[in-house]
């Protein structure tokens, strides 16, 4: 390899470690930018568990409000409790026709059932939003997550990403399939300021309605007056970065199907380092194939060169 060959080479991988290190800096930069800040305008639910009994108004008052077919079972026929589905491994799930549902446990810590109310989180930062590549999903500074079903292409990539599974597929139209799940009562109370309807229903106070930071801060309040009557952890304040609906339980949440093996950041955090390094992995293998191209082309301008001289010499002679 001759001197001139190194020296290319040289200044090729010189060249590709300048375009990979600007390449991380303006990555950095770009995600520095864009730096989620959540939503100080966001507005909140906070279940307590502690109150609700079971008595299913949030789901009339829901199924009311959109318009919803009436379900299999009245709602106060609470012998829908007692279904179970997938081998007695799961209670009964959101659907297109329910957007909200209340679940019973008995618990092994406490003696009285105790009734879940399950719906859409509306993350912070929503998974559904940032997998839906269509732009299907929109997270409001009022904090609901809502689906517009004319630009979505039915991928369900949404029902794959949600951490807590909550977006539903309706297959009653061949033509028009869309995703079905809560949507915080937006077009008709949220953005208006009244309380989704599930809320104002309730006649428990099991569902408090405010914004989501003085949600938060009366949850903790709750649980330092209350400490033997509350689990120490306020569901949703920090799993996956927030989300509006929060809760407060009596029990520890995983014997209520709480997912608690979440991470407490938003799911997106996930790809930001494999992300940053793309730029670098683009721009040094081009200037690398360079130099080896150089390398390859000046051993055999050397190579030509050694062999027109031998043919002087030669011919010299």
């Amino acid at each position: 390899m001759s001197g001139i060959s190194r020296r290319k080479f040289l200044k090729s991988t010189v060249v590709a470690g300048g375009s990979a290190a600007a390449a991380m800096s303006s990555t950095k930069k770009a995600f520095a930018m864009k730096e989620f800040e959540g939503y100080p305008e966001s507005m909140g639910v906070l279940v307590d568990l502690t109150r609700c009994i079971g008595c299913r108004t949030c789901e009339a008052a829901c199924n009311k409000e959109h318009g919803l077919p009436e379900p299999a079972l009245p709602f106060d026929d609470f012998s829908v409790f007692d279904q179970v589905f997938h081998e007695g491994k799961q209670k009964r799930r959101t659907t297109e026709k329910a957007y909200t549902v209340v679940n019973r446990y008995e618990t092994k810590d406490q003696g009285a059932p105790v009734y879940r109310k399950l719906q859409c989180f509306h993350c912070s930062e929503p998974a559904c939003l940032t997998s839906c590549f269509v732009n299907a999903y929109t997270k409001t500074k009022e904090g609901a997550v809502i689906y517009n079903a004319d630009v979505c292409v039915g991928c369900r990539m949404c029902m794959v990403a949600c951490p807590f599974s909550m977006p539903a597929y309706t297959y009653d139209s061949a033509l028009h399939p869309q995703i079905i799940k809560c949507n915080f009562c937006y077009d008709s109370r949220l953005k208006n300021g009244k309380p989704p309807a599930c809320v104002e229903a309730c006649p428990q106070d099991a569902l408090t309605f405010g914004h989501r930071k003085t949600l938060v801060k009366t949850a903790h309040e709750r649980i330092k007056a209350n400490p033997k009557k509350y689990v120490d952890h306020v569901y949703g304040e920090t799993e996956v970065g927030g989300t509006s609906w929060m809760y407060l339980s009596s029990v520890p949440f995983d014997q209520v199907d709480f997912n608690t093996t979440l991470q407490h950041h938003p799911i997106l955090d996930n790809t930001k380092s494999f992300l940053g390094i793309v730029p670098m992995v683009l721009g040094i293998w081009p200037a690398m194939f360079l130099g080896f191209h150089l390398l390859a082309k000046g051993g055999k301008g050397e190579k030509k060169d050694k062999e027109s001289k031998n043919r002087v010499e030669v011919q010299g002679e």
